[in-house]
């Protein structure tokens, strides 16, 4: 049987937006609040029972919501352009790095009903 663990963090954070619709309002420094979502899956480990050690899963995102949590996402330079596409796929890059059966990273504002999902490795 295969397993689909999640687990999800929260974090604050302001950037500006570069959009080709001229609108004043994302142009300036602005903030939201944001919900990511990371999703396992995987057969459980035997000896486990587990997919993955959700302890070792723990530890990574909260490393990376430290490094989201009150920052400028602009100032981040290995995230690109900082919009939820690129925050999805940051948060996928530095994740997959202790959990190798990542399955999916959504990020959600909690302000929008919509979300933006990253799957697999292409364009990370």
């Amino acid at each position: 049987m295969i397993y689909e663990p999640s687990k999800e963090f929260r974090f604050d954070a302001a950037h500006t937006l570069n959009s080709s619709v001229e609108v004043e309002p994302s142009r300036r420094i602005h903030g939201h609040s944001y919900r990511a979502e990371v999703v396992v899956c995987g057969l459980p480990n035997p000896t486990t029972g587990m997919p993955i050690d959700l302890s070792l899963l723990d530890r990574s995102l909260e490393e990376e919501r430290d490094g989201l949590d009150q920052r400028l996402l602009d100032a981040i330079n290995d995230l690109g352009p900082a919009t939820m596409e690129s925050l999805a796929a940051w948060i996928w890059r530095k994740v997959e790095t202790v959990c190798p059966n990542l399955w999916r990273v959504t990020v959600r504002r909690d302000s929008d009903v919509g979300a933006y999902s990253f799957f697999g490795k292409e364009g990370a």
